[in-house]
């Protein structure tokens, strides 16, 4: 079992969490990068190009690793887990395609977003054929309650991406509020890609509710993260703009912090600022009201206690490699914000 998160530990320069449990599941990982290439082809020649420009961009696979992961965790590796894998990563680029194009984004991973080279209605439609090969996938695993599990899963996302719009520009939006949306538009793929690989290896019961915990707790961290990233200056490492959420409205959790905490000057602010009357000289004001109310370090230190209890759901499953693995994954989601 890996060390409980606590204070953020500093690389040394050597393979993060993420890279070791890729060097683990190398095997699995290449079958699985197989399967995804295999089934983004198609004749219209602008989808498998629209889709590799995405894929093969560099994202770390961390929810597809996490479904491997929780397979082998619990002893089983092979075709299934693997085809489930390659669905997830389907799933998340599809949603990733029409997040850049609802939120009129100009970069991703660190390269100009599909929506930007191809425009708005082929990254849609790409991003439906995605979908479709996921659940092409599912099928071919012959399992009904893991298509159940992804198939659920893809639903909350999109209500969650509808949650987040009706609430864009919504300057009251509050901390209850805000992580509703979060747990479906981040967190539940996490949840579904843990739970997957556990019923793939044909435990359905309480290890896989354990897993699916973890994926949970580990993608709400991961999404508060992110939205201290956003503010944070780590843009180069992140492939983003600093500062895109609040340029589009989006009130997150340091928003909320930081808001909740000030005075009434500074909630005019923020109610102007996030309502859409805004320039780009708001920007810094934001960051100094960040800053004296401490809204980072609360946003990492929710991050982080969510964080502790994705280890916590681990603690009592099979101790080995992939189990220490995925507990330093949550280590990593962490030290990004650092």
């Amino acid at each position: 079992m890996g060390p409980a998160v606590g204070q953020p530990k500093h690389d040394s320069g050597g393979p993060n969490a993420v890279d070791r449990l890729a060097a683990l599941l190398a095997e699995d990982l290449a079958a699985v990068d197989a399967l995804i290439h295999q089934h983004m082809t198609s004749p219209v020649g602008v989808i498998p190009n629209l889709a590799a420009h995405l894929i093969d961009a560099g994202g770390k696979r961390i929810r597809p690793l996490i479904t491997l992961a929780a397979a082998r965790l619990l002893g089983r590796g092979g075709d299934g887990p693997r085809k489930l894998a390659a669905a997830v990563e389907f799933i998340h680029s599809a949603t990733l395609l029409h997040d850049d194009v609802v939120d009129v984004s100009e970069m991703r991973r660190g390269k100009k977003a599909a929506n930007v080279v191809w425009g708005n209605s082929a990254s849609v439609l790409v991003g439906d054929f995605l979908f479709a090969r996921s659940f092409n996938l599912m099928v071919e695993t012959g399992d009904i309650q893991v298509l159940d599990i992804l198939a659920r899963a893809a639903s909350v996302i999109a209500e969650g991406e509808v949650m987040q719009l009706a609430a864009a520009n919504d300057a009251e939006t509050t901390r209850e509020r805000y992580m509703q949306i979060i747990a479906a538009k981040t967190a539940a793929l996490f949840a579904a890609a843990a739970k997957a690989g556990a019923v793939a290896a044909g435990r359905p019961g309480q290890e896989a509710e354990l897993l699916e915990t973890y994926g949970r707790e580990l993608g709400l961290a991961f999404q508060l993260v992110d939205d201290a990233l956003d503010y944070g200056g780590l843009a180069a490492a992140m492939g983003k703009n600093t500062g895109d959420d609040f340029r589009e409205g989006k009130v997150t959790l340091p928003v909320v912090f930081a808001r909740d905490a000030g005075d009434e000057s500074e909630r005019a602010f923020w109610r102007r600022a996030m309502g859409g009357d805004r320039s780009e000289d708001d920007f810094p004001r934001a960051l100094a009201l960040l800053r004296r109310h401490d809204a980072i370090s609360q946003t990492l230190a929710a991050a982080r206690a969510h964080a502790e209890r994705a280890q916590a759901a681990l603690s009592t499953l099979p101790a080995n490699a992939y189990r220490d693995a995925l507990s330093d994954i949550a280590d990593f989601v962490i030290e990004r914000g650092y």
